[in-house]
C-alpha cells in the first residue's frame, strides 16, 4: 500500500490522462469513497497478450486472462512464474513491455489516481508502524485517502475491536494480517489484491482470514488472490489461473479443472497381497504402494464388486477410504508437464494433450 502511494506521488504530475471526476479533491474535507457502478459478472480486470521483459528474459510472455466482478480469483504458479510481476503491473507499480491491461476500465500505469481510489492492496509480508494501534492506523489511512472511513465498522468486520487500542507490534500474525485487510478497505474498493495473505499463519488464523475473504465476495467485491496454499485456492476460489514461465497454463473453476485433469476416483485399502490379487481378478486397475492397495474406479458401479469382496471377510484388511485428486494434485501434474516440455503453455489457457 505504501509503495502504491509513493508511486502515485512520483507520477502524479506526469500522468497522461486523468478524468476530472477522478482527480483528488480540491480541499482537505473528507468525502465519501466513490464507487464504480459494476454489472454482476462484468470484466473488472482484462489482460491481453501482456509481456514484461528484462533484457532477453521474458518474465511475462503473451499472458491473457480476465477477472469478473464479484468473484474470488486465484492467481497460481510456482516461484518465478511471473505472478508478482503481473500483479505489480495490475496495481500500477510496474510498467509493461507490451500488451494491454485494464483494471476497472483504466490503464494502471497512466491512470494510477483511478487505481488508488478503487483498489485495495494487502502486500505479502504486510508490515506497519510498530507503535500505532489499529484504530490509529485506520484513521491515518482515511486521512491519506481524504475519505470518511467507518473505523469502528472496519475493526468489527475483521474482528479487531478488542485489539483496537493495542500497538501493532503486540498483535499476533493473524491479527496483523486482519489489520492489513482493514486498511485495504478504507477507500471502499471494488477490487482487493491479496498477496499471500495467510503465509506463516497457524490453521485457526488462516481460517479466520478465509472468513474475511469470503465476506468481501459477499459484499460484491472482487478478490484477486495469490497464494502458494493450493487447499486455500480450492476452498475459496470461484475461478483460478495457473501460470508458468510467464504464460497461462490453464484457467477455470477448481471443480472443472479437477474434473478435466484429475485422476479417476479411487478406493484405498490397507490389506495384504492376497487381497490385491483377488481385486485384480475383478478386471479393475489395481496398484499396491507401501501396503496400500489402490483400486481405480472407472465408473461408480465399479465400487460395488470391491465392497462386496471386502464384506465377504475372506481376506483380512484394516481400513479403506475413497480418494480423489485435489487442486494441488492437478497443479503439480500440469506444472510438471510444462517443466518436462510435454505441455506448452498457451495464451488462452488451452492445455495441449
Amino acid at each position: 500500500m505504501f509503495a502504491l502511494a509513493r508511486e502515485i506521488q512520483k507520477r502524479r504530475d506526469r500522468a497522461k490522462s486523468t478524468n476530472d471526476s477522478e482527480r483528488a479533491p480540491a480541499t482537505d474535507t473528507p468525502h465519501e469513497p466513490q464507487r464504480v457502478d459494476l454489472a454482476p459478472g462484468a470484466s473488472v480486470v482484462e489482460v491481453s497478450h501482456l509481456r514484461k521483459c528484462y533484457g532477453p528474459l521474458a518474465a511475462v510472455d503473451d499472458l491473457s486472462f480476465s477477472v469478473h466482478a464479484g468473484e474470488i480469483f486465484s492467481f497460481l504458479g510456482p516461484n518465478g512464474a511471473g505472478k508478482t510481476t503481473t500483479v505489480e503491473i495490475l496495481e500500477g507499480l510496474r510498467d509493461r513491455t507490451g500488451g494491454e491491461v485494464r483494471v476497472l476500465g483504466a490503464d494502471p500505469w497512466t491512470d494510477l489516481e483511478h487505481i488508488k481510489r478503487h483498489v485495495g492492496v494487502v502486500p505479502q509480508d504486510f508490515h506497519f508502524f510498530p507503535k500505532l494501534t489499529p484504530r490509529e492506523a485506520l484513521d491515518l489511512y482515511a486521512r491519506l485517502f481524504g475519505v470518511r472511513a467507518d473505523t469502528e465498522g472496519l475493526l468489527e468486520r475483521v474482528d479487531l475491536t478488542d485489539k483496537a487500542n493495542d500497538r501493532y507490534d503486540t498483535l499476533s500474525g493473524g491479527q496483523k494480517q486482519k489489520l492489513g485487510v482493514a486498511l485495504a478497505l478504507v477507500n471502499d474498493p471494488e477490487i482487493c489484491f491479496l498477496d499471500e495473505p495467510t503465509t506463516g499463519l497457524d490453521p485457526r488464523a488462516r481460517r479466520a482470514i478465509w472468513q474475511v475473504i469470503r465476506s468481501l465476495r459477499n459484499d460484491g467485491r472482487t478478490v484477486f488472490l495469490t497464494t502458494h496454499y493450493l487447499d486455500e485456492a480450492q476452498q475459496l476460489s470461484d475461478r483460478i489461473a495457473i501460470i508458468n514461465r510467464g504464460r497461462l497454463v490453464v484457467s477455470g473453476s477448481p471443480t472443472d479443472l479437477i474434473a478435466r485433469f484429475g485422476r479417476p476416483e479411487r478406493i484405498r485399502i490397507h490389506g495384504n497381497g492376497h487381497l490385491a490379487d483377488q481385486l485384480k481378478q475383478l478386471g479393475l486397475p489395481v496398484g499396491v504402494h507401501d501396503g496400500t492397495i489402490e483400486v481405480v474406479l472407472r465408473t461408480r458401479a465399479d465400487a460395488t464388486p470391491v465392497l462386496q469382496l471386502l464384506a465377504s471377510e475372506r481376506f483380512p484388511w484394516d481400513s479403506f477410504s475413497t480418494a480423489t485428486d485435489s487442486l494441488e494434485d492437478v497443479f503439480i501434474q500440469l506444472v510438471g508437464r510444462v517443466e518436462e516440455g510435454s505441455v506448452t503453455p498457451a495464451p488462452q489457457g488451452e492445455v495441449a494433450a
